[in-house]
C-alpha cells in the first residue's frame, strides 16, 4: 500500500502479478477482496512496474452508455486517437482485443460488479473474447471488485467465466507487520494497540496521526460524533448486506465473546438455525467472519467458533453500536474513559495480542526461520473431566503429532519461572502433551532456569517487529 511515494508489503502479490504480465500464455485474471482492501493501489503499483501500455477503468454504477463513454475516453487518450463512438461494452471490449493484436495491452475493469450489473450477459461475452482471440490478441484482462460474494461466483462451475482465469488473488488484510510499517513512529506496545483497532486494511492505517496518542487517535477517527470512520463499517457491511436480516445482531452477539453456533442463536435472537447458517456464511464469504475449528479436532461442528476477523468491525460493534446514543451526547474524552479503555487494556488489546504472535508465527513458519516448524497452527480443544469442564488453548502448533503450545501476555512485568511453570502445569493437568512450551512476554522475562530452557520458546514484544 502507497503512502506518497512509498509503497508497503504486497510483495508476494506483487510478484504474482508481474507474473502474470510477463508470461505469454495469461490471458486473464480475476482479483478481488473486500473494501478498502487496497486493490486498486496494489493493480496500479504493478502497472507502474511494466512498460506495457496499460488501460485502468473504474466502472461507475450508472447506465452502460455513460461507462462506455468514460472507457472510450481514456482509450483514445490512450492511443492518441479522436473521440470514439462506441455505445456498448462488447463493441468497446471487441476493439480493445483487435488492437492488442498489434501490440500487448493490459485492460484492467475495476469495479466489475457496476457494469455486469447493467450489461446482460457480460460474463459470457467476456468469456467468448477470451476463448476466440488467444491465438490472435495479446490482451491481458484483470477483472477486479469489491462485491466479495459477486466476484467469487465468477469462478462457479455454472458461471461463463469458469476456468478462464490464469491468476485468482484473493487480496486479505496485511498482517500485523506490513500494518505497522504504516505506523512505524510509534512503540511496539502501541502498535499493538493501533492493530488491535485498525486491523490490517490500509485505508485506515494511513490515516493514523503519528504526532497524536493512540487514545487520541481512536477518539479522532471511531470514537467521537463526526470521525472520518464514523459510518465506516456501517457503510462498508450495507454494499453487501441490504438484502440480509439480523446481521447486526449476529455481530453483536459475536462481539460479546459468544462464538458457538447454539450460543449465538440464543443471544442473536435469529428465528432459526438456517436462517443463522445462511448468515454466518454470507458473513464468512465476505471475509468479515471467519469459522475455526480446533486443530485436534476439525469436523467436529459443535467445537467449531465463529470470530469476527476484521478489527475495525469488531471493535465498532464491542464499545461503539451498543453506545450510540451515549457518543452522540457526550464529550468524547469522557466516553472513551468510561465505555472503552478499562476492558479495552484489560481483555481487548491482550486478545488481538494473541492473533498477532499467531501471525508472527506464520510469518516466520513461511520463511523457514523456525526450528520447530509446524503443518497447523490454531486452538487446541481440551475435555477435564476430573473438573467437569472443557475448553481451548488459543495458540497451538502440531508437525508430525507433536504439538507446541504457545502463551501470550501482554501485561505488565516480567514473567518468571514460576508464572510459567504454573502455565505449564495447566497444559499438562489437561492431557495435551507438547514437546515444548513457547510464551510472548510484552515485558521480557526473569529467573528463566537455564536447565528449562531448552524446554521452553520464549519472545519478547520486539521480536515481532524486527
Amino acid at each position: 500500500m502507497a503512502i506518497g511515494e512509498v509503497f508497503f508489503g504486497r510483495k508476494e502479490n506483487i510478484k504474482a502479478i508481474s507474473r502474470f504480465f510477463n508470461s505469454d500464455n495469461n490471458d486473464a485474471a480475476l482479483i478481488y477482496g473486500r473494501r478498502r482492501v487496497g486493490k486498486t493501489e496494489l493493480i496500479k503499483h504493478c502497472l507502474k512496474q511494466t512498460k506495457t501500455t496499460s488501460i485502468y477503468y473504474e466502472c461507475k454504477e450508472t447506465s452502460e452508455l455513460n461507462n462506455v463513454k468514460s472507457l472510450c475516453e481514456i482509450i483514445s487518450e490512450t492511443f492518441g486517437l479522436p473521440p470514439l463512438a462506441f455505445d456498448t461494452f462488447e463493441s468497446t471490449l471487441a476493439f480493445l482485443y483487435k488492437q492488442a493484436a498489434k501490440k500487448e495491452l493490459i485492460l484492467v475493469i475495476d469495479e466489475y460488479p457496476y457494469i455486469r450489473k447493467v450489461v446482460e450477459g457480460l460474463d459470457s461475452i467476456i468469456q467468448s473474447f477470451i476463448d476466440n482471440n488467444k491465438s490472435t490478441s495479446r490482451l491481458k484482462l484483470i477483472l477486479c471488485g469489491s462485491y466479495v460474494e459477486t466476484m467469487k461466483s465468477l469462478l462457479s462451475e455454472e458461471n461463463p467465466l469458469f476456468g478462464r482465469f490464469d491468476l485468482v488473488m484473493n487480496l486479505k488484510a496485511m498482517d500485523y507487520y506490513e500494518s505497522a510499517l504504516f505506523y512505524k513512529d510509534f512503540s511496539d506496545e502501541d502498535k499493538v494497540r493501533l492493530y488491535s483497532v485498525f486491523g490490517g486494511i490500509p485505508y485506515y492505517n494511513r490515516r493514523i496521526d503519528s504526532s497524536k496518542t493512540v487514545k487520541q487517535n481512536i477518539i479522532d477517527l471511531i470514537a467521537s460524533p463526526g470521525s472520518r470512520f464514523e459510518n465506516e463499517v456501517q457503510m462498508h457491511l450495507k454494499s453487501e448486506i441490504s438484502k440480509m436480516q439480523n446481521a447486526y445482531e449476529v455481530f453483536e452477539a459475536l462481539a460479546k465473546g459468544f462464538v458457538r453456533f447454539k450460543d449465538i442463536l440464543s443471544q442473536s435472537q435469529v428465528s432459526s438455525s438456517p436462517t443463522l447458517a445462511d448468515v454466518l456464511d454470507k458473513l464468512i464469504n465476505m471475509d468479515i467472519v471467519v469459522k475455526e475449528s480446533p486443530i485436534n479436532d476439525e469436523n467436529n461442528k459443535k467445537k467449531a467458533g465463529y470470530y469476527i476477523s476484521d478489527q475495525l468491525t469488531l471493535f465498532y460493534f464491542k464499545y461503539i453500536y451498543r453506545n450510540l446514543s451515549r457518543l452522540a451526547v457526550m464529550e468524547s474524552e469522557a466516553f472513551y474513559d468510561k465505555f472503552i479503555e478499562p476492558d479495552f487494556e484489560e481483555h481487548y488489546v491482550p486478545q488481538a495480542f494473541e492473533q498477532i504472535c499467531r501471525q508472527f508465527l506464520i510469518r516466520k513458519n513461511r520463511s523457514g526461520e523456525l526450528a520447530d516448524s509446524f503443518e497447523k497452527i490454531g486452538k487446541y480443544w481440551y475435555d477435564d473431566p476430573i473438573n467437569h469442564k472443557n475448553g481451548e488453548f488459543d495458540v497451538v502448533t502440531e508437525n508430525d503429532n507433536s504439538y507446541i503450545f504457545y502463551e501470550a501476555k501482554f501485561r505488565e512485568g516480567k514473567l518468571d519461572k514460576n508464572l510459567i511453570w504454573n502455565e505449564i502445569q495447566q497444559v499438562n493437568s489437561t492431557g495435551l502433551v507438547c514437546s515444548k512450551y513457547g510464551f510472548f512476554s510484552k515485558s521480557g522475562y526473569k529467573e528463566i532456569d537455564e536447565s528449562h530452557r531448552q524446554q521452553l520458546i520464549l519472545y519478547k514484544l520486539e521480536d515481532l517487529y524486527q
